[in-house]
């Protein structure tokens, strides 16, 4: 009888765990603007090298598909050559034993898809696209593209205002994206090749704290234009734009429909991530710039569109999306069930529900039903549930949201899909009926749910939060005759607003009626990030200023310290802290306890200064925005 053994591992098996997290890092810190045929050529080399060599296909076709990709990749291949290295990826993929080959081969030929223009490119032009050239992570990956290097230099320079200054040449809400931002520019950090992504948004965070917005100084306005711009709408891309076209010496009116100037910065972010008046900082700091008249409560409709079209050399539309979707399931009319967005809205105003004693579930899995769990646990609720049709993996809210309403005491029912919502006899909400999910194919990049065989969930509910996503008011700027898809407006590159030929000639409108309209923010890519609102903002203002024949230049008044030689040791990164849990539940104040200076500074100063070193080592290496 063979005698069993527990063997070892191989002591080359155990030591290339570290190399791995090594590859792991140089994937994740990936720079923009590589050569995505580049790209792919390092993943099929790897895949070549890990085949174990026992079918043909994989041990035989990955290193010569790997030979031919580098010769595109050198600009050396022609046309016959990429349709012998296509024909070939089809039969690795379609023989291949295993998933190393058919996988590599198949990621390939998706590649050659995807990337067409640039095989197109080496192999007629012999060189890469234009767009190819490698840049600041951080300042590409802001959708504003604010110059995060020397932000962060400036405040560990002790600079906190100087900072807020470099902020606001590009966006100038710098203390609602140090709270509430995204931050996106910290996917790619080129820190992550050493230890982790720097916490830009605490270093944020940090400088909004020590010098707040309203109290630094604003850039001096250029001399009058004597044109006017309208800005429809009061929220951060309205806003933005608002602040970019004064500085220009333009004169603007913004006209909002709600009380207050915010948006859903106001109205759809509640109080405890966003306090209202560090809000109202941001925006006193842009009133300051002058030339900027606010109307509150003036909506806008067809009649009134056409007329600032008429009387303004350029109209901005940027109206967000502030109503809430419904779902159309038995019971939805019940008493006690409300949308998520007109909750959070009328809290906005000041109007806090008050849940006491009632269990509360919210439908959702995105930022806005952790924002409205959260709310109903500081409104005094008994028991709080979301309820979401996928997994927490899968959930579009912010790990650390998900994080924060989990320790708050939020039960996160996943895998079950709403189904009816049961009433009494007086219409009351007293239930939500759910049909159970499980977890299937993957679909538009994240797996699908679909129906399992289990029985029907009954979840006691007093109150239901519908928040399942958020549509715009378009019909009146339809009517006007901007055109729209799906609700959402149609734009160009320029964010010049695209008109319905056939609406401008029912009410007989000129053909060149709305030729000075621009439009942006969630109201044309749907509901999204506060940081992308306040980009397009930005574009639109300075698009606006083109069409008036003006180039304005702006000088936020500080530049970037000197840099000092990178800090090559590796530390943990610092994050934001939140009050504890037991303590915030119970209040809406502010949860985040921003980094002490000892935090930030060792923060700022693990900066690798990309915008000198690396890309912006050279002349012409680091791209440089407007």
């Amino acid at each position: 009888m063979t005698r069993l053994s527990i063997a070892p591992a191989s002591a080359d098996d155990a030591r290339i765990g570290g190399f791995l997290d090594r590859q792991k890092r140089r994937v994740d810190a990936m720079p923009p603007g590589m050569c995505p045929l580049a790209q792919q050529l390092t993943l099929l080399e790897e895949g070549a090298l890990q085949t174990c060599g026992k079918c043909v296909p994989c041990r035989d076709g990955l290193p010569q598909l790997a030979a031919m990709l580098r010769h595109l990749v050198d600009c050396q291949a022609d046309a016959a050559e990429v349709e012998r290295m296509r024909a070939l990826a089809e039969m690795v993929r379609d023989t291949s034993d295993c998933a190393i080959g058919y996988e590599a081969a198949g990621a390939l030929l998706e590649g050659l898809d995807t990337f067409a223009a640039e095989v197109e490119s080496h192999v007629s032009k012999h060189a890469c696209q234009r767009n190819v050239g490698q840049s600041v992570p951080c300042e590409t990956f802001c959708p504003a593209h604010v110059n995060v290097p020397a932000y962060i230099a400036l405040v560990a320079a002790g600079d906190n205002a100087g900072a807020v200054q470099m902020i606001r040449k590009d966006n100038p809400f710098p203390t609602a994206c140090g709270l509430v931002c995204e931050h996106p520019c910290e996917k790619r950090c080129r820190r992550t090749l050493i230890d982790a992504p720097l916490n830009i948004r605490g270093i944020k965070e940090y400088a909004c704290e020590h010098a707040r917005a309203d109290q630094v100084p604003v850039p001096e306005r250029q001399p009058s234009t004597g044109r006017r711009v309208a800005v429809v709408g009061g929220g951060p891309s309205g806003m933005t734009c608002a602040y970019f076209a004064a500085l220009m010496g333009h004169d603007v009116d913004v006209f909002e429909g709600r009380k207050q100037l915010g948006g859903m910065m106001r109205y759809g972010i509640p109080a405890y991530r966003f306090p209202r008046e560090r809000l109202d900082e941001d925006i006193r700091g842009i009133l300051a710039v002058g030339g900027i008249t606010v109307h509150t409560e003036s909506p806008v409709d067809a009649a009134r569109m056409a007329q600032l079209s008429a009387e303004y050399d350029a109209v901005y539309v940027a109206i967000g999306a502030q109503t809430g979707k419904g779902l159309r399931i038995d019971g939805a009319d019940a008493e006690g069930v409300f949308s998520a967005v007109d909750l959070l809205g009328r809290i906005g105003d000041g109007d806090y529900p008050d849940f006491t004693g009632k269990k509360v579930a919210v439908i959702g899995g995105g930022n806005v039903a952790m924002d409205c769990c959260r709310t109903a646990v500081r409104a005094g609720a008994e028991e709080v549930s979301v309820v979401y049709r996928r997994r927490i993996a899968d959930m579009t809210a912010l790990p650390a949201e998900i994080e924060s309403a989990i320790a708050e005491g939020v039960e996160m029912i996943t895998l079950q899909a709403p189904a009816a919502i049961e009433k009494d006899e007086q219409g009351r909400c007293t239930a939500l009926l759910t049909n159970p999910q499980m977890i299937g194919p993957v679909k538009r990049g994240r797996p699908a749910p679909v129906a399992a065989d289990k029985p029907q969930m009954r979840i006691p509910a007093d109150i239901v939060l519908i928040a399942v996503g958020q549509n715009i008011v378009s019909a009146p700027f339809e009517e006007f005759g901007m055109a729209a898809e799906w609700g959402e407006f149609k734009a160009d590159a320029q964010l010049h607003a695209q008109m319905d030929a056939d609406k401008l000639a029912e009410r007989g409108a000129d053909a060149g009626t709305g030729a000075n309209v621009f439009v942006g923010g969630d109201c044309q890519t749907g509901p999204t990030t506060v940081i992308k609102a306040i980009a397009a903002g930005k574009v639109a203002a300075r698009n606006i200023d083109d069409m008036l024949g003006f180039s304005h230049t702006l000088n936020c008044g500080v530049s970037a310290p000197a840099p000092a030689p990178n800090d090559r040791a590796a530390y943990g990164r610092v994050e934001v802290l939140e009050r504890p849990a037991r303590e915030r539940k119970h209040d809406f104040e502010g949860v985040e306890v921003p980094m002490s200076t000892e935090e930030a500074m060792q923060e700022c100063g693990r900066c690798l200064r990309c915008d000198h070193f690396g890309a912006g080592a050279c002349e012409g290496g680091r791209i440089q925005y407007a």
